[in-house]
């Protein structure tokens, strides 16, 4: 018997996460240039970073030698004030994948259960998974989140739900009214995590502000990254917001030291620079209408989206991704979120978005 065969059951049943292809891999596969690809797989923000993150990021050098402040004391007070909230409802994560798998290794194991939707991120099976514990995975209506149909899966036995607003990898999008409905009728001793690792990106009329619900919902814990609208995905930030005891409960289990002096540094800064967040946002809503003119004059299907990417019907999506990375073009499968005639692109600056429009014109001819 080998040391796989020795590991748990729930373990060796799960399929690892499949990050989107970097472009140096692709690099190497086609014989390309790396200055002659796009990609556009991640939902990564094609701006970049702000420069006050670039700034923090760079003078945060010369403390690498030395652990990070393990508490994170600068960052969370740059999110006590941006939230309005008490130190004690912040947990840090090396993104906020981190703070997701901190919730199952708190919450989760042998004979309970997690929640969620189908074509939901990968992340919540994963870390419901490798607790032990029983994924309960609930039919999605139009391929976003169907709230009733979520609270009637709840168990005796779940522990936790995960919603993700606006969803990945579709987009979709649950109105704050119904969302706030929903928390308040879950049991509460069911922690709802609501993922909002997007949520920069919603228009003026759809943003809403999840923070001010804590204080009447002690199971609620909100996720959110610095990886998107904040251009820091290289750096791994992210956090949690919630009532105190649920967070002492996530830093019980949080490893030490799990975010670095550059990204803690970067991320403080990156929040004081809410004109370049606006400005991301601006350019997304830009390139979703780019792509969906595109996808309406050529009769593709799509499903409308409130983040930063979005996923349209390719019929062959695996013939159809190969000829587009041939073109130098990196997108998202997404078979492996039950959408097998699917593809997911991220929002790129409008001569991002020209070429893949062209490269998806061409793998079709």
């Amino acid at each position: 018997m080998s040391v796989f065969d020795r590991a748990a059951a729930h373990i060796r049943s799960i399929s690892p996460y499949q990050p989107g292809k970097p472009i140096s891999e692709l690099a190497r596969e086609m014989g390309l240039q790396e200055s002659s690809i796009v990609k556009l797989a991640s939902n990564e923000n094609p701006l970049g970073m702000s420069p006050h993150a670039r700034a923090a990021a760079l003078a945060a050098i010369d403390e690498v030698p030395r652990y990070p402040d393990g508490n994170g004391f600068e960052l969370k007070q740059a999110l006590m004030r941006h939230h309005d909230i008490e130190m004690n409802q912040i947990v840090l994560g090396n993104g906020s994948n981190d703070v997701l798998e901190m919730v199952a290794r708190a919450l989760l194991g042998p004979g309970s259960s997690a929640v969620y939707s189908k074509h939901a991120f990968a992340v919540y099976p994963l870390a419901t998974l490798a607790a032990g514990a029983f994924g309960i995975e609930v039919p999605a209506h139009g391929f976003g989140c169907d709230l009733g149909a979520m609270r009637a899966a709840i168990r005796v036995d779940t522990r936790v739900v995960f919603i993700a607003n606006p969803n990945n990898p579709t987009g979709t999008f649950v109105d704050a009214a119904a969302l706030e409905r929903f928390v308040a009728s879950v049991p509460v001793d069911v922690l709802v995590v609501l993922d909002e690792a997007y949520s920069e990106y919603l228009p003026e009329h759809l943003a809403y502000d999840s923070a001010r619900w804590l204080a009447r919902y002690p199971n609620l814990l909100v996720s959110r990254t610095f990886s998107k609208a904040y251009g820091l995905g290289g750096l791994r930030v992210g956090y949690g917001i919630g009532q105190p005891s649920v967070v002492d409960l996530l830093n019980r289990v949080r490893q030490p030291f799990n975010v670095s002096n550059v990204g803690l540094a970067a991320a403080a800064a990156a929040l004081t620079d809410q004109d370049f967040v606006r400005a991301s946002a601006a350019v997304n809503a830009a390139g979703l209408r780019q792509m969906e003119a595109f996808f309406d004059g050529q009769r593709i299907e799509y499903i409308h989206s409130c983040a930063n990417f979005i996923a349209f019907r390719a019929g062959d999506a695996a013939t159809t991704n190969r000829r587009l990375l041939e073109q130098g073009v990196i997108v998202r499968p997404i078979a492996g979120y039950a959408m097998p005639e699917w593809l997911r692109v991220s929002i790129g600056v409008e001569s991002e978005n020209a070429r893949f429009i062209d490269a998806l014109t061409r793998a079709w001819t």
